[in-house]
């Protein structure tokens, strides 16, 4: 409890120095992007500047605060945020989800009160969502192209917050010097804010917290400065009516500037994706209490400034240095550059987070997930995507070499995946949170007019630098949406080529084989029903283990399963066949036991069930297979090495058969409580699990290779035969295969024709 309290207490602070950096440090390019080439120019009548500070001003208000702060951050799928958190969560209440057997509402809501409740209340949109497929495929399609247009923002950020701060070394030098540093030094901070990400969110939230502070304080002192000496009156173009006056004059030009107004909000989105890593509360408290205060000082210290001063080399040096006191460059420029890193890191840390997810939905290739906190899960570092964002990083930053086109880049990568946002939120607010369809269609209506318009401003800018997100999102996109197609192929490969359970009955309770001590464990996507798998090797080999169970582990579309629903156990056939079925299940956010723990879970599960009676079916027909929920641990597994030590304390209750002591090898014994009634039959079956698990335990995998079959189109040909079995080859296996012991490993090949 003491370690939770110290967490919640130092959230707000540490959210900070992750979350928030993203959107602190636009001060320092949004006025510089605003006016960059020629759209706009700052006249003395200062309606240009004026309107812009009136833009910033109610886009980061209604979109940041009311919006994301306000609203969205309520939309959170058990405390993980993002697009596909949004996708994940309208799954879970719709039956939307495009992966079979990944998991829907009613697997996991069985605990839930008001379930009954929300699925008598269906709505008609709900109805035609779950009706039509091709609904299905757009709403993946379009949290995939939010979750891409995600992944091109981590590109982008980093490179044009580090540049834009580093871009005040052109008023502290010459010209012809700073052609020379700027670019060196940017691409040297981005490889070290890179090579720090191993270092875990938690470690680097307590390094950069103080920064951020520092550099809030900073730009809100020197806004409150610019304000109070320069022109107090300011504070007037708060009013809506300077965005009129502002469009009135510059019409076209003003419009087009918009592109870089929006940059004003960037790192909303990284803030939503962010919660994984700290509370929602912890979040709002500290934008509402400290960045959004100090935001707005530092753009009306700026508009301020720059109003009094109209006779700048060119409107490219209008920005935040400008303003800043030359005394206090020097300091503020470092500041600025460590503020950059700060910022450059919340969308790093949202990307991580956002991919996990996908790749646990099977929308993504696999990837080594590092949990760099043991008491907060949603702390992760992906080692080959935080490399692969470096490169597009440093790539993008030496080829533009210039903040106009990285902004106009930027720009339309965050404001679509605030489109997205708003859509998906849309549909959460009338399929998850049950609400009128009108206040769905005002929240579209009025988020989605000012986001459109920001928009199709971006997207103008398209050969001036926007085209990179699209292109990075393209490719994301193929990558993802390739890999989910190859995924549901295999999987009906596996549905459509299991075995029959009377093909397993017929041969008997000895399989037709030699059965042998031990517990065999086969790995299978299957969630019933016996995988081709088995049969390929029973046709291959003449033994097999005197127990097996068919594994199923399981990715659902939530962020956590509670131990007691983890496990689902069932059997197929009869009893004295000793052929199990176990459904080990895992959110999002949990994080899988080593192969220890693992085992010793499905021993006692298959244990309790066992000694709870199963589904006592001896008439076994086929799909009348029963799986029980079965919380780990409830019959307690011990085990004693050869010297006769036992693993675990002195205990009153009564021990099956006690076990003769062997040298050298590891001994089960399942304890029962007094009360514990346990016939022969039972006693039986708990008894060949027990000698089987001192026998050891195998694992059974199936190493598949996907081909197309003859006949198939050329285009499903060039994505199976090359681009999915290319990923397969070069991603990571599952989880759960990297904490099995190879010596104990077995692979059976097979060619999965589909």
């Amino acid at each position: 409890m003491d370690l939770e309290l110290a967490h919640g207490a130092g959230a707000p602070r540490k959210s900070l120095g992750v979350v928030y950096g993203d959107v602190a440090t636009s001060p320092l390019y949004v006025f510089k992007s605003a006016f960059a080439g020629d759209d706009i120019t700052h006249t003395a009548g200062n309606e240009e500047i004026y309107g812009v500070l009136s833009f910033v001003f109610w886009t980061l208000t209604l979109i940041s605060l009311l919006k994301y702060v306000l609203i969205v951050l309520r939309a959170n799928d058990g405390g993980e945020g993002g697009t596909f958190a949004l996708y994940s969560l309208i799954c879970r209440h719709v039956r939307a989800g495009l992966l079979p057997g990944g998991g829907t509402s009613d697997d996991l809501m069985s605990d839930d009160k008001d379930a009954a409740a929300r699925r008598g209340a269906v709505s008609r949109a709900r109805t035609v969502l779950e009706r039509y497929r091709v609904l299905q495929r757009l709403l993946l399609l379009f949290a995939l192209l939010g979750t891409c247009m995600l992944i091109g923002d981590g590109v982008l950020t980093p490179a044009l917050s580090v540049f834009s701060a580093v871009s005040g070394l052109e008023l502290s030098m010459e010209r012809a010097q700073h052609k020379y540093v700027g670019l060196p030094v940017t691409c040297a901070i981005l490889i070290c804010l890179f090579a720090l990400q191993h270092y875990g969110t938690h470690r680097v939230g307590f390094i950069f917290a103080p920064i951020v502070c520092i550099w809030l304080l900073c730009i809100s002192t020197i806004g409150l400065y610019n304000i109070i000496y320069w022109n107090h009156h300011v504070y007037r173009a708060l009013s809506p009516y300077y965005m009129y006056q502002f469009l009135k004059k510059t019409q076209k030009g003003g419009w087009m500037s918009l592109g870089g107004i929006l940059l004003c909000v960037t790192g909303s989105e990284a803030m939503y994706a962010d919660l994984g890593h700290f509370s929602q509360r912890s979040i709002q408290i500290a934008f509402i209490s400290v960045v959004y205060p100090a935001l707005v000082l530092a753009y009306m210290g700026q508009a301020a400034y720059i109003s009094q001063h109209h006779s700048f080399e060119n409107s490219y040096h209008i920005g935040f240095y400008v303003s800043v006191p030359e005394k206090l460059r020097w300091p503020v420029l470092v500041i600025a550059i460590l503020a950059s890193v700060v910022g450059s890191q919340a969308i790093i840390t949202g990307t991580f987070s956002i991919i996990k997810q996908c790749s646990a939905l099977s929308c993504f290739p696999g990837v080594k997930i590092v949990h760099t906190s043991s008491t907060v899960h949603g702390q992760i570092y992906i080692p080959e995507i935080n490399w692969i964002l470096m490169i597009l990083c440093l790539a993008v930053t030496i080829g533009f070499n210039n903040t106009k086109h990285l902004a106009n880049a930027q720009g339309l990568a965050v404001i679509t995946v605030m489109l997205v946002t708003t859509c998906l939120m849309s549909l959460v607010i009338v399929l998850v949170w049950n609400k009128s369809i009108f206040i769905a269609l005002g929240f579209l209506i009025f988020f989605g007019s000012i986001e459109v318009m920001y928009f199709s401003a971006s997207l103008v800018k398209f050969h001036e630098g926007a085209w990179v997100p699209i292109t990075l999102s393209f490719i994301f996109m193929v990558v993802m949406y390739v890999w989910h197609y190859g995924t549901i192929k295999k999987y009906e490969f596996d549905v459509q080529n299991k075995v029959s359970v009377n093909w397993l009955l017929n041969l008997g309770p000895s399989l037709g084989i030699v059965r042998v001590r031990g517990i065999g464990l086969i790995h299978t996507e299957l969630m019933s029903g016996i995988p081709a798998i088995f049969s390929h090797f029973v046709t291959n080999l003449p033994a097999f283990h005197q127990v097996l169970v068919f594994l199923c582990v399981k990715s659902v579309p939530v962020p956590h399963v509670e131990p007691e629903e983890r496990f689902l156990v069932g059997r197929i056939g009869p009893k004295e066949y000793r052929l199990y079925r176990v459904i080990v299940r895992y959110g999002y956010r949990d994080v899988q036991q080593d192969d220890l723990e693992f085992e010793k879970d499905l021993i006692n599960s298959i244990a309790e069930f066992i000694r709870s009676g199963g589904s006592d079916q001896n008439g076994f027909v086929e799909g009348s297979e029963k799986l029980s929920s079965i919380s780990s641990g409830a019959i307690p597994l011990w085990e004693e090495d050869g010297d006769g030590e036992v693993d675990g304390p002195a205990s009153p209750n009564k021990e099956i058969n006690q076990q003769t002591v062997v040298p050298q090898r590891k001994q089960a014994r399942f304890v029962l409580p007094k009360s514990a009634q346990v016939d022969a039959e039972v006693r039986s079956e708990l008894q060949d699990l027990m000698d089987a698990r001192e026998a050891g335990m195998s694992f059974i995998l199936g190493h598949s290779h996907m081909k197309a079959k003859s006949g198939s189109s050329f285009v499903k040909r060039i994505v199976i035969n090359f681009f999915y079995e290319f990923l397969r080859r070069n991603s990571r296996g599952p989880s759960y295969a990297a904490n099995i012991p190879h010596a104990s490993t077995l692979e059976v090949g097979m060619v999965y024709q589909v």
